[in-house]
């Protein structure tokens, strides 16, 4: 099962996810077959980190969780909040495998939140395939309800971005960060 995880950061915690950053490398490292995606997300300064997504396919519900919230800066209180869905990986690739590489251009997460669409399938936009990094649905815990999308997208600009989820009618709220590959440095 693969899932959707985004640790936003809470307010003034940069100090301590600064400490707790080779843990956080190190807990990363113990699930470095599982995982789909992963990088941070920066404030419109591109230097002040906001947040740390993961996607990852895990064998269960109950890993996810003990995944997402036995990460050390969950467990020290850096995290205000934690967005845990069930996904669906649309490309069928890793981050590492994409095309586009490391570099080059801007990187951004894409989130298209809300309502429910019971039975609502999403297909990979054509127009945007070659820029797509990692593109799924955000899904019910029992993954039959579309929740959402997800999408990492290199991209010229935030707008250009956020024109992967198509139709934004259907969203009842759209979040665009920057974002980069992550690990190690």
């Amino acid at each position: 099962m693969e899932f959707f995880c985004y640790h936003r950061d809470r307010p003034g915690s940069l100090p301590l996810r600064d400490r707790l950053i080779e843990a956080h490398w190190s807990y990363m490292d113990g699930y470095d077959k599982e995982l789909i995606a992963r990088g941070p997300t920066f404030a419109a300064d591109g230097e002040t980190p906001t947040g740390s997504v993961h996607i990852v396919d895990l064998p269960s519900a109950a890993a996810a969780r003990a995944f997402a919230f036995d990460e050390p800066g969950y467990q020290a209180g850096a995290y205000r909040d934690v967005l845990l869905r069930r996904w669906r990986n649309l490309l069928g690739r890793t981050m590492w495998e994409f095309p586009g590489g490391r570099s080059g251009g801007d990187r951004f997460l894409v989130l298209g939140l809300g309502p429910e669409r019971p039975g609502d399938a999403l297909a990979v936009p054509a127009a945007h395939r070659d820029e797509l990094i990692a593109f799924g649905p955000l899904l019910s815990d029992d993954g039959t309800v579309r929740l959402g999308t997800a999408a990492l997208v290199r991209a010229a600009d935030a707008d250009a971005a956020r024109a992967v989820l198509g139709d934004l009618e259907r969203y009842a709220a759209i979040e665009v960060h920057d974002w980069e590959f992550g690990g190690r440095r």
